[in-house]
């Protein structure tokens, strides 16, 4: 009797690890019991594939142990904003600068448009909702629904980072500033911003209900000519530690979250290899 006891308080039993809804060792590495109907990017600047293995990301390279990752991700163009609008409408829209929404103001179907509503921006450091004027740490160049013309929610959709995620939308879109994004501070500075934010993320109700996929990408990289980026891909159904050779694109990204969303695919995103299958999806 007393050895019964002393099991039950010492030895958690398996409805007590089912309760969080997520494997036991970390957000990734259980079984596919529900396809995510939600879905979240966090888009990181410049670094690029070099990140993975540095020391100086110990976090997002914790993830890429634990979670999913592509090794053969390719961006679009350069510089960053062709590159943001690719990933969200499929194609760059002809735009081959960094320049402000004024000077590109986009009328084109885009997956802000597609969700009608169901989808949120969160963007650190922006002053004012759908702010279309870089200032600060803030670049409108990484927040591309502020390029469309044609999302009448873009001020009540589109809004500073607060400390409290809500991720209740189908979509939802995380862009740090240009320190926390790898841009201008050290990688260091960037991973610690990503883990206080990925762990909002896992904590989330909808991931602990299997409900959500997140996606870590970086919008470009600028140290080699080949364009290659890492994408992390956090779910629950994604075995830990799994490494995807096969190439993929922006494209591919944009394909997978339209797919998941049961949305028609925009532009490139068409002949583009979906993610779903290989990430367990």
């Amino acid at each position: 009797m007393v050895a019964a006891l002393l099991m039950a308080i010492l030895v958690p039993t398996t409805a007590s690890f089912a309760s969080t809804n997520h494997p036991v060792n970390g957000p990734c590495g259980g079984s596919l019991t529900r396809q995510p109907t939600h879905v979240v990017w966090i888009v990181l600047e410049n670094v690029g594939y070099s990140v993975v293995g540095s020391p100086s990301a110990p976090y997002l390279n914790s993830l890429v142990k634990s979670c999913g990752l592509t090794t053969n991700d390719d961006a679009v163009t350069h510089p960053s904003l062709p590159n943001y609008i690719a990933l969200t409408s499929g194609s760059p829209q002809g735009i081959s600068d960094d320049n402000e929404p004024s000077s590109h103001p986009l009328g084109v179907a885009n997956i802000f448009s597609q969700l009608q509503g169901n989808w949120r921006a969160y963007n650190e450091s922006m002053p004012t909702p759908c702010d279309r004027v870089t200032s600060g740490q803030y670049a409108a160049r990484h927040n591309p629904a502020v390029y469309y013309t044609n999302l009448p929610s873009c001020a009540r959709n589109d809004v500073a980072l607060p400390g409290v995620l809500n991720l209740s939308a189908a979509f939802t879109m995380i862009t740090p500033n240009v320190c926390n994004d790898m841009h201008s501070c050290p990688v260091a500075t960037g991973d610690a911003w990503l883990k206080k934010y990925v762990a909002k993320i896992v904590a989330s109700a909808q991931y602990r209900a299997k409900a959500l996929a997140l996606f870590i990408t970086f919008d470009e990289n600028t140290q080699a000519t080949s364009n290659r980026v890492p994408t992390v891909v956090v779910a629950p159904s994604v075995p830990r530690g799994l490494r995807v050779a096969t190439h993929f694109t922006h494209y591919s990204l944009l394909k997978t979250t339209e797919t998941l969303l049961h949305l028609p695919w925009l532009g490139g995103a068409r002949s583009a290899t979906s993610m779903l299958t290989s990430f367990h999806l």
